[in-house]
């Protein structure tokens, strides 16, 4: 076989072999960006170059909890002790929009911290039982890490919260200085009601089973409460959102045609509010940009 001959074969040999051999290991930057989404399978941080998000100024209803919740990160943000903060309540009130916008908040009244401005990492729920190796990829930066966790819940014969209170509190590690962990939930302690329920009439020891199920709430220093809003704060949400987005309704009409919205919905919150927009917005042809 001649030279000529024999090269196309070796490429083609080369080719399977890179095909047959393992997946490179993605590389973890967190010097990529502001904002990564953690890919427990493939141990990645993917960065995400635009967060989908609101204005803080355009959550209404909150203030309370927005004020203490910047506090909190703002102190982490700056190297002093903070606490990992449990957002509860109603669906659809703002929690996990108030986490993305305190974070982006911070950032930007912290122009000296870049390139090293805090960053925000998602991890899904199904993912939790990677957090130890998370935070071993993240323990040794030189970045500040919220780690972001979205209706964080546990169910019957689930017992992956174990993990969590070990990575919260209570483990040889503990967890990082550089990292503080905030998760939203409709449950105040995680878990559903009747799960609790059902562990105080069939253990052994009643009290005992239950304080294992609940503590791991425990583990968050602050709880936050969000609770259904009342029509005068829902139709300001609305009127400040028509505002910002140059959406032209006389007043009257928007509180109308607003408040029929949500009747249809069931419901008042940020969350319908914002669907409202969206439909007033396409009815009117202008982009929300």
């Amino acid at each position: 076989m001649t030279d000529s001959e024999l090269a196309p074969l070796l490429h083609r040999i080369a080719d399977a072999l890179e095909r047959l051999a393992p997946a490179r290991a993605p590389i973890n930057d967190l010097d990529a960006a502001d904002a990564f989404v953690w890919h427990a399978e493939r141990e990645w941080l993917e960065p995400v170059a635009s967060v989908n998000r609101v204005p803080i100024g355009l959550l209404c209803g909150i203030d309370r909890v927005r004020d203490i919740l910047l506090e909190n990160t703002a102190r982490f943000a700056d190297g002093l002790p903070a606490n990992n903060v449990l957002l509860w309540g109603a669906r659809g009130t703002g929690k996990s929009a108030l986490v993305k916008a305190a974070h982006a908040a911070i950032n930007e009244a912290r122009p000296d911290l870049r390139p090293a401005a805090l960053a925000l990492i998602e991890i899904h729920r199904e993912d939790i039982l990677s957090l130890p190796l998370l935070l071993a990829l993240v323990r040794d930066s030189a970045r500040r890490c919220l780690l972001f966790c979205d209706d964080l819940s546990f169910d019957q014969n689930d017992a992956s919260y174990k993990s969590l209170k070990a990575v919260l509190e209570g483990g040889i590690e503990g967890r990082p200085g550089n990292v503080a962990l905030y998760a939203t939930s409709n449950r105040r302690h995680l878990m559903p009601r009747d799960m609790i329920e059902n562990e105080r009439s069939t253990a052994i020891n009643p009290g005992e089973a239950v304080e294992e199920k609940v503590s791991l709430s425990d583990r968050f220093g602050l709880w936050l409460g969000f609770h259904h809003l009342d029509q005068e704060t829902y139709l300001a949400i609305v009127r400040g959102y028509a505002a910002h987005y140059g959406l032209d309704q006389p007043p009257d009409q928007l509180s109308a045609e607003a408040g029929e919205w949500a009747i249809t919905r069931g419901s008042r919150s940020g969350r319908v509010a914002w669907q409202f927009i969206q439909d007033l917005a396409g009815r009117l042809g202008k982009p929300l940009a």
